[in-house]
């Protein structure tokens, strides 16, 4: 490339990952030319949004596939006020488990917790071994970690797995988790979602956050590069890949767009998008070395149906308190008191929440395979719109009003699934996922083997799967991968700046050069 040539980059799918890329990128119009590239109609990769009947429901929207995040998600977060959008506090309830045998939840204590007391506490010092074994132990599986200290299987399928498995979207593939992951969720000061408690283990309503409407804004996100920061943009394009390697000459593209198709050459490419897509995309010019991490990736296809059935949700899911649900064991301890009060309480709308049990998230398992599971969200409850539709102070919907969400996971195991109960008439929205599962392997074979095929052939991999399925990671390492091209990293938060960094190392075995601090 001439000296003062603008470098050509080509970004391929249009997701957190990709637009994260080509917005970075973007801030360097004298220095890039960005090409975003993407085969759907629209920007945003999975993070849609829907629209319903505000008079029936109370609000115009829901986001149906991504939802929100935790207070970490920092470079998310900027993007989101970069364009005038706010995410929402929401302080988070959960119910996990379907009867009196299997029911607990962080609102108030179950007959499950006394039940399961001895292996909870163990929990607690088990979680202190994997830290300070890493990275051994927090490389096993969370099924050996269960094995091999001893815990029962009622209190791994009942409690430890459905608890990763919401949180992590790791679905089925839970037991597979590496351990490290687990210690993460409830150690890590930064990054933990939940305090761990010794009498309950979870017993904090830890606060998330809702995102705004995620179409909407990747809407203005995408009209903003285009029109604003010279970014190209073409969708419904489908790529080919001529020619990329280490000859100088970069890499030449087909594009086939709705206008017919054209051949361009570009002198860096992007992949930001799933693995299995990205090798299919590279061909028969795809190395070894991306065969082997990028094929270590394994995938799984789930639904999500969105609808408005409440007698099937409130049938498969535990929605109410009741009395066979609630510890006869709470004489005398004033923090299970005050938990069973909260909950008991009537039902009405707070800025951040609910008060009364009013759950989010939602899980079971199968009965005759207890290591499955289904879940479930009741949006009315989650989102914020809902609760800003309802106001401060006032009574919830009924519930034949609400959202609800119920996912079922792996197409292959469709024998199991409950889908043929949903009320035909009720289905709002049906959306597929193509998931990767968050397997021991993973850790082992692909976030490692990332550094040795980033930046090779004139080449750079970017999405959530490069590390750990969170919108979050999707948006670093596009910045990642702009960053590795030649665009500055622009400092704003020292936590956000901190997880970059690791990550840049970790996925592209690269040095941080430092920040262009952002100034007032």
């Amino acid at each position: 490339m001439a000296s003062g040539q603008k470098k050509r980059v080509a970004v391929i799918g249009a997701g957190a990952a990709g637009m994260s890329c080509a917005a970075t990128l973007a801030k360097h119009p004298s220095q890039f030319s960005v090409t975003l590239i993407d085969s759907y109609h629209q920007t945003g990769g999975q993070a849609t949004s829907l629209t319903l009947e505000s008079s029936k429901y109370g609000a115009s929207w829901l986001n149906d596939g991504v939802q929100g995040g935790s207070s970490i998600f920092k470079h998310t977060f900027k993007f989101f006020r970069d364009y005038g959008y706010e995410p929402h506090e929401v302080k988070l309830q959960v119910a996990f488990g379907k009867g009196k045998d299997a029911f607990f939840t962080n609102v108030f204590p179950s007959p499950l917790i006394d039940q399961f007391k001895g292996e909870i506490r163990k929990l607690g010092r088990v979680l202190k071994c994997i830290k300070f074994g890493l990275p051994v132990l927090g490389i096993l599986p969370v099924k050996v970690i269960l094995r091999l200290f001893r815990f029962s299987r009622e209190f791994g399928n009942c409690m430890l797995l459905p608890l990763l498995a919401l949180f992590l979207g790791t679905g089925n593939q839970t037991p597979n988790v590496s351990a490290a992951l687990l210690e993460r969720l409830f150690d890590d000061k930064n990054m933990r979602l939940w305090d761990y408690d010794p009498e309950g283990l979870l017993t904090n309503l830890p606060s998330m956050y809702t995102f705004p409407q995620l179409g909407k804004f990747y809407e203005d996100w995408k009209l903003d590069l285009e029109g604003n920061k010279g970014v190209r943009v073409l969708l419904e394009t489908e790529v080919g890949i001529v020619k990329r390697g280490g000859d100088g000459d970069g890499v030449v593209l087909t594009l086939h767009t709705p206008d017919g198709h054209q051949t361009e050459s570009f002198d860096e490419l992007i992949l930001a998008t799933p693995a299995d897509e990205s090798l299919k995309l590279l061909g028969r010019h795809a190395t070894w070395k991306e065969k082997w991490v990028l094929g270590g990736v394994k995938f799984f296809d789930d639904v999500t149906i969105t609808h408005s059935d409440a007698k099937f949700f409130n049938g498969i899911f535990e929605t109410s308190v009741r009395q066979d649900l609630t510890s006869n064991a709470i004489a005398g301890n004033t923090k299970r008191q005050e938990q069973l009060s909260f909950a008991n309480a009537p039902s009405k709308c707070e800025e951040n929440g609910w008060t009364g049990f009013n759950p989010m998230y939602y899980t079971h398992s199968y009965a005759h395979e207890q290591d499955k599971i289904e879940m479930g969200f009741d949006c009315s409850n989650y989102q914020h719109q809902f609760r800003e539709a309802v106001g401060i102070g006032n009574s919830p919907l009924p519930p034949d009003q609400h959202i609800y969400q119920t996912i079922f996971l792996d197409k292959k195991r469709q024998d199991l699934w409950t889908w043929d109960a949903i009320d035909k008439d009720k289905i709002i929205g049906e959306k597929w996922w193509h998931q990767f599962g968050h397997r021991w392997q993973h850790y082992v074979r692909v976030v490692p083997g990332m550094m040795w095929i980033n930046g090779k052939n004139k080449t750079f991999f970017a999405g959530a799967w490069t590390m750990v399925n969170m919108h979050e990671m999707a948006c670093i390492s596009g910045i990642a991968a702009a960053y590795r091209v030649g665009a500055s990293y622009e400092h704003f938060d020292d936590f956000a700046e901190s997880l970059f960094k690791k990550y840049l190392w970790l996925s592209h075995g690269a040095r941080f050069r430092g920040s262009a601090k952002k100034h007032a």
